[in-house]
């Protein structure tokens, strides 16, 4: 029989900078404040490898990469340091990939209680559909998911 992790208070947080992900950020602080939980906030970049380029594109991709990746971090920082002003265990990483996939993996490695999202979309039809990310986390995530609307 496999062995089991087991589950620490840590939220793993899925933060892009939209109003929906402040949400997400917001609902999990509220829990983390009443159980003590650990906040990881995850800005996931979209990036696909199945592309193929010269040697110049390459190094082009690479450095537009690293550019991405601070911005990203430009964007996430402030909320984690805000958290942590406010007494919260609050940390973040970003990361290239496929969102739902990099979210499943990071709350398995660190053994997550759960991972939280904002619900993307206004309208009735995408608000039903919930969106790409969260039909894939409820499918494949390895703990319970919690999307905010």
């Amino acid at each position: 029989m496999e062995e089991e992790k087991e589950m620490t208070d840590t939220f793993v947080i899925g933060f892009d900078g939209t109003e929906s992900s402040q949400r997400a950020v917001a609902f999990a602080a509220a829990r983390a404040g009443a159980t003590g939980a650990r906040l990881h906030l995850v800005h996931v970049l979209e990036w696909s490898p199945f592309s193929f380029h010269t040697p110049e594109e390459l190094a082009e991709r690479h450095r537009r990469r690293e550019e991405e990746v601070e911005r990203a971090g430009e964007l996430v920082n402030p909320v984690v340091e805000d958290l942590k002003a406010k007494g919260f265990d609050a940390t973040s990483e970003v990361r290239h990939g496929h969102a739902a996939q990099l979210l499943c993996e990071i709350a398995e490695k660190c053994g997550a209680a759960q991972i939280v999202i904002g619900r993307t979309g206004d309208t009735a039809l995408s608000a039903r559909l919930l969106g790409s990310l969260a039909n894939s986390l409820a499918q494949a995530a390895p703990v319970p998911v919690t999307i905010v609307p």
